[in-house]
């Protein structure tokens, strides 16, 4: 669960970022507590008003308001600001806000558990480096049934978390050498917590 709490005494703007995933499901939250009367909780994406649950809970004489806002993030909202603006009689002089800006991750960027991963050795030369040569943590490569490579290609299917480490390609010829690595690191398949503003 990704959780942004912005507290600031005295009370002024907070702006965070959040990265998300594209194509999942987050809940932004903006929750004021101890207004008398109740404050109003209103959503901005940049400067466009949008619409967004509320909810009002009496505790003694003071309010908390909660207001949420869900949405299914994609390319497009890279970039993009969502506000939660705080308007009360006792803040007459500077409403308050707090500022989410996403940044927006494709799924295909972040390597996840249960998919495939594909890696080129790129070399060049006169005569063409070849063959390539690919290594795991500067040994062979461990498990040959699921490391597939095919001329300059490795192939991972089905990636786990055993897969994590360096990867080495290694490409020569008569009148040179080169190599390059790639860190891999597998993540969970995610399933986007919701962020709490």
């Amino acid at each position: 669960m990704y959780t942004c709490s912005l507290f600031t005494m005295p009370v002024r703007t907070a702006k965070a970022y959040l990265t998300v995933l594209e194509g999942d499901q987050i809940t932004l939250t903006c929750i004021t507590q101890g207004s008398k009367p109740a404050a109003d909780l209103r959503w901005f994406r940049n400067e466009k008003e949008i619409k967004g649950a509320k909810e009002v809970n009496a505790s003694g004489r003071t309010f908390t308001v909660r207001s949420s806002l869900q949405l299914r993030v994609s390319r497009s909202d890279d970039g993009v600001a969502y506000t939660c603006k705080v308007d009360h009689v006792s803040l007459s002089h500077a409403p308050q806000q707090a500022t989410k800006v996403l940044e927006i991750i494709s799924s295909l960027s972040v390597p996840q558990e249960n998919q495939y991963l594909k890696l080129e050795c790129v070399s060049k030369g006169n005569p063409s480096p070849d063959p390539v040569m690919w290594s795991k943590d500067g040994a062979e490569l461990p498990d040959l049934d699921r490391m597939i490579v095919e001329g300059r290609e490795l192939t991972i299917t089905s990636l786990n978390k055993t897969d994590n480490g360096t990867y080495r390609c290694e490409a020569s010829n008569h009148l040179g050498f080169s190599r390059a690595e790639y860190v891999l690191y597998v993540y969970d398949s995610f399933k986007q917590p919701p962020g709490v503003l």
